[in-house]
């Protein structure tokens, strides 16, 4: 292909990718790097028959020409990214020093807006990530070795996860585990204990958000690896079997291997959705037991006051923290790539 007719067909993809891509994080990281400019405040004298005081006000002109001279804000450079709401580094200095060992300092940190928001992201994508891809596997094997006349209705019900709403399948879940939900009763009955609540536990509030995510997460990787299995190599499988290879040899040396570029492909996917874990947090009303950066994000983009400057923080270490975590699976694929062309 010539560079002129390669450039003019990648150019609508280029054109779209720095408009909708690239333009809003270059913004983004602008904005994290200015925050919002402080009210003018001057004294005035009010004098009355019983004397003179003096009292501040916020001068409105001055405060209005400021933001309008600098629309921006003041530049702090990296100071919100370490301020106690983001990375916290004088803080972490001063809980270590007051803390009484690892654990005590862990619990500490863990109290930090930003870190105890960051320990939830991580938690979920490190279970949710390799749960679902892995239930989803299960489920086309399971699937794909059922007579044709039941594959249909097993597949609509295998989807029916990604086929209702997010937010919609989370509210029911959440009526589930309420005290008078089926699951709730279900867990009093079981632990003894008719105070049990899921939505007044921590640990429980975690682990009911963690099923949850790989309940709706499993469908996605059944489908992708549904697919991919129709794509296996028949002969292998018959040669497998012809010289004893068990059901489970066959999956392991045969159907796995066969499938990695898929896994690849779903850990990269998954991880990346994972990590912006939200709705969850929203339909469960999780907030007090469970926060992740998404919400850190939406929490100060909220109320009266919209700290645009913080959420732009966050949003920047979010994708650091995204592009962190996708550095192996990436460097493996580059690798795996490499040895293909060699």
């Amino acid at each position: 292909m010539k560079h002129r007719t390669f450039l003019w067909f990648i150019l609508p993809s280029a054109t779209a990718m720095v408009l909708f891509i690239a333009l809003p994080i270059l913004s983004v990281l602008i904005q994290s790097v200015f925050a919002p400019h402080e009210q003018v405040v001057r004294e005035v004298e009010n004098c009355t028959v019983f004397g003179c005081t003096m009292t501040t006000m916020v001068d409105q002109e001055a405060t209005r020409a400021l933001r309008e001279a600098e629309p921006l804000g003041r530049f702090v450079g990296f100071g919100i990214y370490t301020d106690r709401n983001h990375l916290a580094t004088s803080e972490i200095g001063a809980q270590w020093a007051a803390s009484t060992g690892i654990g005590d300092f862990v619990n500490r940190l863990l109290n930090l807006p930003f870190y105890g928001a960051l320990a939830f992201t991580l938690t979920y994508t490190a279970l949710v990530t390799p749960l679902s891809i892995a239930f989803g596997f299960v489920i086309a094997l399971s699937v794909n070795a059922l007579p044709r006349l039941f594959r249909g209705p097993m597949i609509f019900v295998s989807l029916l996860p990604m086929i209702v709403t997010p937010l919609v399948g989370a509210l029911i879940l959440f009526w589930m585990v309420d005290a008078r939900g089926i699951l709730g009763a279900a867990l009093q009955a079981v632990a003894g204990d008719p105070t049990l609540s899921v939505l007044a536990s921590t640990p429980l509030m975690w682990t009911m958000l963690i099923v949850y995510g790989v309940w709706s997460s499993a469908p996605f990787a059944f489908v992708v690896y549904y697919a991919g299995l129709q794509t296996v190599p028949q002969d292998t499988l018959e040669s497998a079997m012809i010289d004893g290879a068990t059901r489970w040899h066959r999956i392991r040396y045969v159907v796995l291997p066969h499938l990695l570029p898929l896994t690849t492909f779903m850990a990269l996917i998954k991880i990346m959705d994972n990590f912006r874990v939200f709705e969850p947090i929203v339909s469960f009303n999780a907030a007090a037991h469970a926060q992740s950066l998404s919400y850190f994000i939406y929490s100060d983009l909220g109320g009266e006051t919209r700290l645009l400057s913080s959420a732009a923080a966050t949003s920047v270490l979010t994708i650091l923290g995204v592009v962190v975590l996708l550095s192996p699976v990436l460097v493996r694929t580059w690798r795996s790539f490499g040895r293909g062309v060699a």
